[in-house]
């Protein structure tokens, strides 16, 4: 039946659209409490372009924390299952552009430096669609630095949920929950960065992503959902 839907344009839609009315439902049926440093309210008050980080098993209730106001384009993955939620999504109102932080990476970079240079903030689920779990590839970084934009990481959780069996252990917040939001401070990334200083950003990136999913499972005494293990190239910097 999935793959059916799947392949059929017709049932896409109805697909994509109940989809977006459960994104909507179990967004916006729980009491947020919202964390925001008082540098990124100022940047998020001056209408400058950011780059929205956070990672993919918390793409359900984003939307909750997010004003659709502010223009943001989303990265989604070029595959069928990632254009069944950028049409979702764009039922809630949100742009989205094909490509991924791993394959078609620089088909997708392109595309997001040109929603940067028209004044769109754009969000970027740096594990996705297919992981390593809470582990953040180079692609962010690289719009950051080339498009002069701030990097702002993100976090949520909710206080009942449920974790799906997914790869990334998707959140599933129950409705009428309570949940919170926790924003990061900005992050910014220079221009001329030598190879090996990228991926220090990069993981330090990471690790202050992962630090805000910490706080969020902390807020409700969560078990916390541990990343994926860490690369050989990884130690190696982080050894030095």
């Amino acid at each position: 039946m999935w793959k059916y839907i799947r392949k059929n344009k017709t049932w896409q839609k109805v697909a994509s659209w109940i989809i977006a009315c459960l994104i909507r439902f179990l967004a916006f049926s729980v009491k947020w409490k919202m964390i925001i440093p008082p540098t990124t309210q100022y940047i998020f008050n001056s209408g400058k372009p950011i780059i929205l980080l956070f990672w993919h098993n918390r793409i359900l209730s984003m939307p909750a924390g997010w004003d659709v106001s502010r223009r943001i384009t989303l990265l989604r993955s070029a595959h069928r299952d990632g254009l069944l939620i950028g049409r979702a999504i764009s039922f809630l109102g949100y742009k989205t552009v094909a490509g991924s932080s791993n394959k078609g990476g620089a088909i997708g970079l392109r595309k997001l430096l040109k929603e940067l240079q028209k004044g769109r903030s754009i969000g970027i689920t740096p594990d996705g669609p297919r992981g390593p779990r809470m582990r953040m590839t180079a692609g962010a970084i690289a719009a950051a630095r080339l498009g002069g934009a701030p990097i702002i990481p993100v976090a949520w959780n909710a206080k009942h949920r449920k974790l799906l069996g997914t790869w990334d252990r998707m959140i599933l917040a129950r409705p009428f929950s309570e949940g919170i939001f926790i924003y990061g401070e900005p992050i910014d990334i220079p221009k001329k960065l030598t190879d090996e200083e990228i991926e220090k950003y990069r993981i330090n990136v990471e690790k202050k992503l992962n630090e805000l999913c910490q706080a969020t499972e902390d807020e409700y005494g969560h078990t916390i959902i541990e990343p994926a293990r860490s690369n050989l190239r990884e130690q190696r910097v982080l050894e030095k």
